[in-house]
C-alpha cells in the first residue's frame, strides 16, 4: 500500500473513532481521553502494532500542533474580569499545589529509601500536569461554571512552576554531585519562559488589532490557525516554549481584542479532530511494558503525587478562601500527567546518566497510569462540585 493512502486511511479511521468514543463515552464513567488513550495503546506497538509507521513518526508534528490549540485556548481563560474575580484562588492553589507536591514527594521518597538525588528530581517532575487531558474533559463536560473556569485558569500555570521547580532541582542535584553548583539550569529556564513570554506578547498585541476585521467580530480560522501555528514555529525554532508563548498571546488577543465578540470560535471548532489523532498516538507510543517494572518505588511515587496534588491544592483553596467544595474537589482534577514530565525526565536522564534507569521506569510506567487514570479523576470533580 502507498505511504499516502495508508496516511489518509489512518486519519480517517482514528477520527471516525473519535466520533464513537465520544458516544460511549457519554453512557460510561470513563471520559473520552482515556477511551482515546486506551484505544491507542491497543493498536500500538507493544500490542497489535498496526499503526502504520509513517503515521507515528509524524506524531511530534501533530502533537505541537494539538498543544498549541490547547495553549492558546487555555491562554484565552485568563482574561481580566476572570483574574479579577479568582486571581488570588489561581495563584494560591497552582503555586501551592506544585510545591508541596515537590516536597511530599521528594521527602516520601527519601523516607523509603531512595537517593537524595533521584528523590529530588522526581518530587519536581511530579508538579507537571497535563493540561491537553483537563481542557478536553472540560470541554467534554460543557460544563461552564466557576470551578471548571478555574481549572483551566490553574492548569494554564501549573507546567510553568514545573518548569521553574525542576530547573532548581537540577541545579541542587548538580551541586549535591559535586560539579560546581551550576545554576545554569535556571538560566536556561529563565530564557524559555521569558523568551516565550516575549514572543507571546511581540505576536500577540498585533495579532489583537488585525484579527477580527474580516468577518467583523470574529477572527476567521485561517487568521486563528496562521498565528497559532506562527507563534509555535518561531517557539520551536528560538528554543522557547511554545506552550507558554502561545498561551500569553491567547491572553493578550483575549485581553486586548476590544473588537472581538468570542475570539476563539474558529479554533474551537478544529482542535478536536487535532486532539482526537494526538491521544490515540499518545496512547499508542505509552509503553505499557513499563508498569511490570514500577516496582515498590514507582507505587510510592504515584502515592506520593496524588497526596501532594490533593494536599497542595486543599492548601492554596485555605489561603485563598476557595468554596468547600473547590477546597475539595480541585487537587483531585489536577492528577493528569503527560508529555512534560517525560520530556523532564529525558532531561534529567541526559544529564545525569547515571540516574537514567531508575527515572524512566518509574515517570514512563507512572505516566500510563496517570494519563489513563487521571482524566476520570477530573471529570468526576467536576460532576461533584456541579451537583454540590
Amino acid at each position: 500500500m502507498e505511504a499516502s493512502s495508508q496516511f489518509l486511511l489512518t486519519v480517517g479511521c482514528i477520527l471516525l473513532l473519535g466520533l464513537l468514543t465520544s458516544t460511549i463515552a457519554q453512557h460510561t464513567f470513563l471520559p473520552r481521553v482515556t477511551l482515546l488513550l486506551i484505544f491507542g495503546a491497543l493498536i500500538g506497538q507493544d500490542t497489535l502494532d498496526v499503526i502504520p509507521q509513517i503515521f507515528s513518526e509524524r506524531f511530534d508534528i501533530i502533537a505541537d500542533m494539538a498543544l498549541l490549540m490547547v495553549g492558546f485556548l487555555l491562554g484565552g481563560k485568563l482574561t481580566k474580569d476572570s483574574l479579577r474575580e479568582s486571581a488570588g484562588k489561581i495563584l494560591w492553589i497552582s503555586i501551592s499545589a506544585a510545591l508541596l507536591t515537590t516536597i511530599i514527594v521528594s521527602l516520601g521518597l527519601i523516607w523509603a529509601g531512595v537517593s537524595h538525588e533521584v528523590a529530588i528530581l522526581l518530587g519536581c517532575i511530579a508538579s507537571a500536569t497535563a493540561p491537553a487531558a483537563v481542557m478536553d474533559v472540560v470541554a467534554e463536560t460543557r460544563v461552564k461554571d466557576k470551578f471548571s473556569n478555574l481549572l483551566l485558569s490553574i492548569v494554564a500555570l501549573d507546567d510553568v512552576w514545573a518548569l521553574v521547580l525542576f530547573s532548581i532541582g537540577m541545579a541542587v542535584v548538580t551541586s549535591l554531585n559535586g560539579l560546581g553548583g551550576d545554576m545554569s539550569f535556571l538560566v536556561v529556564v529563565a530564557k524559555e519562559i521569558g523568551g516565550a513570554v516575549i514572543l507571546g506578547v511581540l505576536i500577540g498585541l498585533p495579532a489583537a488589532y488585525l484579527t477580527g476585521r474580516v468577518k467583523k467580530g470574529h477572527p476567521i480560522l485561517t487568521e486563528a490557525l496562521g498565528i497559532v501555528f506562527a507563534c509555535g514555529g518561531l517557539a520551536i525554532w528560538l528554543g522557547v516554549s511554545f506552550l507558554i508563548a502561545s498561551m500569553v498571546m491567547g491572553a493578550i488577543i483575549a485581553n486586548v481584542a476590544k473588537h472581538h465578540e468570542y475570539p476563539f470560535h474558529a479554533i474551537e471548532g478544529i482542535e478536536w479532530p487535532f486532539m482526537v489523532i494526538f491521544f490515540v498516538l499518545a496512547g499508542a507510543s505509552l509503553e505499557l511494558s513499563a508498569l511490570k517494572n514500577i516496582g515498590f518505588i514507582g507505587v510510592m511515587y504515584i502515592l506520593l503525587r496524588t497526596t501532594g496534588k490533593y494536599l497542595g491544592a486543599k492548601i492554596g483553596c485555605q489561603f485563598s478562601r476557595a468554596e468547600q467544595a473547590t477546597k475539595r474537589w480541585i487537587g483531585v482534577a489536577l492528577l493528569p500527567q503527560a508529555g512534560v514530565a517525560i520530556g523532564m525526565a529525558l532531561v534529567a536522564s541526559s544529564q545525569f546518566p547515571e540516574y537514567r534507569q531508575v527515572l524512566l521506569s518509574i515517570v514512563i510506567s507512572s505516566t500510563v497510569f496517570f494519563e489513563i487514570i487521571g482524566p476520570v479523576f477530573t471529570r468526576l470533580a467536576i460532576q461533584r462540585v456541579q451537583s454540590a
